[in-house]
């Protein structure tokens, strides 16, 4: 069935292509019966627990790295349209270091992803790939919880030790980065359109307000949806029950019953948001920066005071990485501040690099014509550089729940948008 509201991919550089894979991934890890119980039953691997103490993470990095030299080469597996085709950064790599890179847009979706390198893990083979980018969810946490990730020497990451946003040094679901050093992320919150909101909303109590009733737009995305519904009911996600699930999807029913909600979206929402079919709604950042540069639009964003959702997509090396050396060289590599700040300036996503915004102003000052209009508004963006205090409210997804747990889940905030 064709979706009239549906934006041509081609519009928007890379934004909506990428971010319409990334939420149908999210969306196939929960309505797919078969990647759950893959998940759940179906991964055979030794297995292995999060390192307990300092001492023992230290054991095992200098097991795992002890002897590794560096070879020359990297296999990097990315998402499309998560770099510069002409792949600048990465002539750059090779001219530093003498590292060629074989640089490939194979990830199209966790689940699919997953399914295809779980089987030579458990076998511990390579996946002949040495550097890949995971979202943090359910996958990330399989991969972590199956020993199939390299522990990170961090020896080895002078540029994400010195560069690095304190709070991506801080993840929940990896804490301490053990695993993993994210590549770039995005905020899900509260965009409108001026014309028609008077008043710009700062709570997810706007979303219930009836005065929108058939004007506000959802997310289908289970993941995402129920963070909506545990920032409304003051529950934070990383620490939510299965009891404070059934409440958030009270509260999410209490409002879809009102005839309030005009439609639940997967992705195609920021047409009818600028048209005036809905004035408000659940936004990925990206998206409303990517309309707003393309179109001309004036959408407006904000993370709301209870919080809004920041997901993060993130460098693993496989445990079984033929060149585990060279490729955390690369990975340390994108900390550099002109490498990040490049880096964002073509993909538009947040950049877990805050020195960047300098390198990217000072790029503006010196382009002209459209170049210098889209850099200005790069660096000034807050939807790629978040204040401290939007910062401070985003919070994960729900994380680090069994596949038992993870089928609740699902199915409880499943029956919010296909009821």
């Amino acid at each position: 069935m064709n979706d009239p509201y549906r934006q041509d991919p081609a519009l928007l550089r890379g934004m909506t292509q990428r971010r319409l894979g990334r939420r149908d991934a999210f969306r196939l890890a929960g309505l797919s019966a078969a990647g759950l119980a893959l998940a759940a039953c179906g991964v055979q691997g030794k297995g292995t627990a999060r390192p307990s103490s300092s001492a023992q993470a230290q054991s095992e990095v200098e097991k795992f790295w002890s002897g590794k030299t560096k070879n020359g080469h990297v296999d990097f597996a990315n998402w499309p349209l998560y770099m510069d085709p002409k792949q600048p950064e990465l002539k750059q790599f090779t001219q530093q270091t003498g590292i060629t890179v074989n640089y490939k847009e194979v990830i199209l979706e966790m689940p699919s992803w997953f399914a295809k390198i779980q089987p030579q893990l458990a076998a511990g083979q390579s996946i002949d790939y040495d550097l890949m980018v995971v979202t943090n969810g359910l996958h990330f946490q399989r991969l972590v919880q199956l020993g199939y990730l390299a522990p990170l020497d961090h020896s080895k990451l002078p540029n994400f030790a010195a560069n690095a946003a304190p709070e991506y040094k801080q993840e929940s679901f990896d804490p301490g980065n053990v695993y993993s050093i994210p590549w770039a992320s995005g905020i899900t919150g509260i965009a409108y359109n001026p014309k028609y909101v008077d008043t710009p909303p700062t709570s997810m109590a706007d979303l219930w307000n009836p005065k929108y009733k058939g004007k506000v737009g959802m997310m289908s995305d289970s993941q995402e949806i129920a963070n909506f519904g545990l920032f409304a009911i003051g529950v934070d996600p990383d620490k939510s029950t299965e009891a404070d699930w059934e409440k958030a999807a009270a509260k999410l029913q209490e409002q879809r019953d009102a005839g309030i909600v005009r439609k639940y979206y997967d992705q195609a929402y920021t047409d009818p948001l600028a048209k005036g079919d809905i004035w408000l709604t659940m936004a990925w950042s990206g998206d409303v920066f990517q309309k707003n540069v393309s179109d001309g639009t004036d959408l407006k964003f904000v993370v709301p005071q209870e919080g809004g959702t920041i997901w993060t997509d993130n460098m693993t090396i496989p445990k079984t990485a033929t060149n585990p050396v060279d490729a955390i060289m690369l990975m340390d590599f994108f900390y550099d501040v002109n490498v990040a700040a490049h880096l964002a300036e073509y993909i538009n996503y947040v950049t877990p690099v805050p020195a960047a915004k300098d390198v990217i102003a000072a790029d503006a000052a010196k382009a002209t014509g459209d170049d210098k209009k889209l850099l200005e508004e790069v660096a000034s963006s807050p939807l790629v550089f978040p204040s401290e205090q939007d910062s401070a409210r985003l919070r994960n997804y729900v994380n680090g729940k069994t596949p038992e747990e993870q089928k609740k889940f699902e199915s409880i905030f499943q029956a919010i948008t296909t009821s």
